[in-house]
């Protein structure tokens, strides 16, 4: 009896423990977080085994975000009509199951149908451990709480690629999905012990779906989704299926707006939230931050492969020490952010991810991997300094029976932003090489003087490495050809990198719409 007690007492001591509650939540994110990107490496071998097209298999990633993205900003309404811890254990149980129905799947139909569901049960892990995290520490330890959430968001995006090769190479890509399973029934059972209502959701009452705001929600999100995936390689607005998708997102996300502002009692997202004039700039300058970053990270290992040659491994590995510098970051400006007005902090962070995106703009194709890293490590401790303070200064004055929508609707920005870079940044290098190439090979013709001379100074010194007279002159214009393409790439790149600085440092007045927390001293303001 007495050791009964004993062991209640102990558990109840763990629950109220900010400590435990942040590992129990943090479990569960980081899992779903590295799953967004686990995939990608082993698309091919899932290919493969599977016997699907390039771009059918594509629809594993897709299928994934677009469910992942619709439920991200439902995931308030939800926690509160059903509870936010009945909602959280529903989640982590139906992440569990589609992993293992992943793993075994026997056709690209039914992994691209277990993927969704996977992404309906992830959708909700992020926002609600952020809700949890901050309302779990104290408003003067925010950053701190941040800090925590925060080198899970940055740890998956480096683990997943690693971890996915790995298990791949190692045992098989089932396993990527297999690998979940005992870490999530972990997670199920610490929810459990751990994890508990507040107040204010235990009394919250019952309400009426608000079924148009669902409905216009799911299909504008996911159209808009399937939008950014697939947008570059169909071509944007050249393509008929884009066109098609652009216009039912506009059209369904515009009438979402005008039925949540104006007629539905209960909308599943709650947008009067953007009054907040903090939480309104705070959305804007994250969705531009994780668009700087997702563009800067997408194009570098593209740049390292295309132009310098560099192995997948190698490109790879480019990235390791930014990410790495950002998880070094965290714990130190969650530790200076309760010392330091955040809003400073911001301005740094924000400045030193437009240098760094400005360093990548000066690239040449004599970059050596030393002239490659830096400028994502200084990235990465640009989104250190950025991410925990924007956060901390975003919802900090969100009351808490709103904190769940509010961290919906944030990190639902936080991963439109980072799928809006990735299809900006990749069009655009594109479309700017285009534009280089196109200048550079008007004048590659036998009436330009200078192109006359290149090849007759070609031809001059390949002569005297034995090649006969006969091919010389096809040999020299295909080099001159083939080096005024690189040239026209890499000029692609730097276009594309300098124009997601000028972004970064336009949105830098922002800072000064915040508001500073009244708990960290000082009168708030708009200023302060």
């Amino acid at each position: 009896m007495n050791g009964g007690n004993r062991f209640g007492n102990t558990v109840g001591a763990m629950r109220d423990s900010k400590w435990i509650v942040a590992v129990t939540v943090m479990l569960p994110t980081l899992i779903e977080i590295i799953d967004v990107s686990v995939a990608n490496v082993s698309l091919d071998h899932i290919r493969g085994s599977l016997s699907a097209g390039i771009d059918e298999a594509g629809w594993v990633l897709t299928s994934y975000l677009v469910s992942n993205a619709i439920i991200i900003p439902m995931t308030g309404w939800f926690a509160r009509t059903f509870g936010r811890k009945r909602y959280l254990l529903f989640s982590i149980s139906l992440f569990t199951v589609a992993s293992f129905l992943c793993g075994s799947s026997t056709s690209l139909g039914m992994l691209v149908f277990f993927r969704v569901l996977q992404g309906i049960g992830g959708g909700a892990l992020q926002p609600i451990s952020q809700a949890i995290l901050l309302e779990s520490f104290p408003p003067k330890e925010h950053g701190i709480a941040m800090a925590i959430f925060g080198i899970g968001a940055m740890f998956g995006p480096i683990a997943g690629p690693v971890m996915g090769g790995y298990i791949t190479d190692t045992l098989s890509w089932r396993w990527i999905f297999y690998v979940n399973i005992p870490i999530c029934l972990l997670a199920v059972f610490m929810v459990t012990l751990f994890i508990h209502d507040p107040p204010y959701l235990k009394r919250a009452e019952k309400v009426k779906v608000d079924a148009w705001g669902i409905a216009l929600l799911t299909v504008g999100i996911g159209a808009l989704q399937i939008v950014l995936d697939k947008g570059q390689r169909e071509d944007w607005f050249q393509s008929d299926f884009i066109l098609v998708f652009s216009a039912v997102a506009v059209l369904s996300l515009a009438l979402f707006v005008i039925v949540e502002l104006y007629y539905a009692k209960h909308p599943i997202v709650d947008l009067r939230a953007f009054r907040n004039l903090s939480f309104t700039t705070g959305n804007v300058v994250m969705f531009i931050a994780f668009f700087n970053l997702f563009g800067g990270i997408v194009l570098l290992p593209l740049y390292a492969q295309i132009l310098l040659g560099y192995t997948s491994f190698l490109a790879g590995m480019i990235l390791s020490p930014g990410g790495i510098a950002t998880l070094i970051v965290m714990p130190i400006v969650g530790k200076l952010i309760m010392k330091r007005n955040p809003k400073y902090l911001l301005t740094f962070g924000m400045a030193l991810c437009a240098l760094s995106t400005y360093m990548m703009s000066r690239f040449s194709l004599g970059a050596d991997f030393s002239s490659l890293m830096w400028p994502r490590i200084y990235l990465g401790i640009g989104m250190g300094f950025l991410f925990i303070p924007l956060t901390t200064l975003t919802l900090s004055s969100i009351p808490r029976p709103q904190m769940g929508n509010a961290t919906a609707i944030y990190n639902l920005l936080r991963n439109l932003g980072g799928s809006f870079g990735v299809a900006f940044a990749t069009t655009m290098f594109v479309r700017r090489a285009q534009v280089h190439q196109s200048r550079m090979t008007e004048h590659l013709t036998g009436y330009d003087h200078s192109f006359q001379a290149a090849v007759g100074w070609g031809k001059g010194l390949l002569a005297g490495r034995g090649i006969p007279d006969g091919v010389l002159e096809p040999v020299v214009m295909r080099r001159i050809y083939g080096q005024a393409i690189r040239q026209a790439t890499a000029l692609g790149f730097n276009d594309a990198f300098f124009i997601l600085s000028v972004m970064m440092v336009l949105i830098l007045p922002l800072v000064l719409l915040i508001r500073r927390p009244a708990h960290q001293g000082g009168p708030p303001s708009a200023g302060h």
